[in-house]
């Protein structure tokens, strides 16, 4: 029997893909549970064109993302904070703080999506962030934290 998964199953497919089981395994367990349906010729059909969109909307996203990757990487970000002796700062400098110098600098991204390398920065310099824009994108972007006056 052939089935076409509608989300993964261990040790048998991920979503959308097309399997042989044996009958009473599909018939009493997989389909009723909604774990897949059955692969006609239309449901075939209908699930190469979805797939067909999805990777267009795919290549799409990666294209976008991929152009504000170049576009991050091209920002010299400033962070101002107080400043101790020694250069140390009060508090520290983590990816909200990177998150706001990027919007200020005209992209808004989700903190969520940015991790400083190294963890949060506690004195004055240059460091490195990452930025996931998509899955397969990360921006590598430059930062300097700089004393406030």
């Amino acid at each position: 029997m052939e089935l076409i998964l509608k989300q993964d199953v261990e040790n048998l497919g991920f979503k959308d893909d097309i399997v042989t089981v044996k009958n009473g395994y599909g018939r009493n367990y997989l389909i009723p549970q909604g774990f897949a349906i059955l692969a006609t010729s239309s449901a075939k059909k209908v699930l190469a064109e979805n797939l067909k969109q999805r990777a267009y909307k795919e290549a799409k996203l990666i294209e976008d993302a991929t152009k504000l990757a170049e576009t991050v990487k091209g920002y010299e970000l400033k962070i101002a904070s107080k400043v101790g002796s020694g250069d140390k700062l009060f508090g520290s400098v983590n990816n909200i703080n990177v998150a706001e110098a990027l919007a200020k600098a005209g992209t808004e991204i989700d903190k969520k999506f940015i991790k400083v390398t190294g963890g949060n920065v506690k004195r004055l310099g240059k460091y490195n962030a990452a930025v996931r824009l998509h899955r397969t994108v990360v921006a590598d972007i430059v930062f300097e934290v700089v004393a406030e006056k």
